[in-house]
């Protein structure tokens, strides 16, 4: 019965790692512009931030959730860098540029960050939390040591299985199309620049 808390966990991060995210095009791109392997990654690295933010909201529940609740210029800011990258994406020139140019960055470091500094994740785990408990399940920072292994482990088992699937069909993308850079530029931006107006919207209902 104590593997109910792995399966929720899975499940759980499942869900929150379907929507289109930063983590997500980064994964799409990588595997478009360079292969799999290195896009896998980018992947190992966000599964752990997942778990860190997954920790820290269930461990900050209420003080996390108060701050983002009296502190609208942080989503206001998420809103504009992602309508500012996805609007310099989609128009950025698709020349080929010389490789002495072209700055190496490692690719777990970049699945870390993009995974760890995202508000709108740590918001979606205090809301599966607060969730969980309507359900009289009992998990807590309080909670067995088996019981957080089980469930963070299945968390990250969850954001891996996710943004492999991504990878995958972007591969099947990748088959289709030749001048896959415009394509890959044009997308991507669209959908940051989409993700920011979404964000937009939200701040202007609130």
């Amino acid at each position: 019965m104590i593997l109910i808390y792995l399966l929720i966990g899975i499940v759980t991060a499942i869900l929150g790692a379907l929507p289109l995210g930063a983590t997500n095009i980064a994964v799409i791109n990588t595997t478009i512009r360079q292969n799999a392997r290195q896009a896998f990654k980018i992947t190992l690295a966000a599964g752990f931030a997942e778990v860190i933010l997954s920790y820290y909201a269930l461990h900050c529940n209420m003080t996390v959730r108060s701050f983002f609740d009296s502190n609208l210029w942080v989503q206001v800011l998420i809103a504009i860098l992602l309508l500012g990258i996805g609007a310099l994406l989609f128009f950025r020139s698709s020349k080929k540029k010389s490789k002495k140019h072209i700055i190496k960055t490692s690719k777990y470091l970049t699945g870390f960050l993009l995974g760890l500094f995202n508000p709108p994740v740590l918001i979606y785990w205090l809301v599966i939390y607060g969730i969980i408990n309507n359900y009289s399940i009992n998990l807590s920072i309080e909670s067995s040591i088996l019981v957080l292994f089980l469930f963070f482990f299945g968390v990250y088992i969850g954001k891996l299985l996710t943004l492999h699937v991504y990878s995958k069909f972007s591969l099947v993308i990748k088959q289709k199309f030749e001048n896959i850079n415009t394509v890959i530029n044009k997308v991507t931006g669209s959908l940051l620049f989409f993700i920011g107006l979404v964000n937009v919207f939200k701040l202007y209902l609130i």
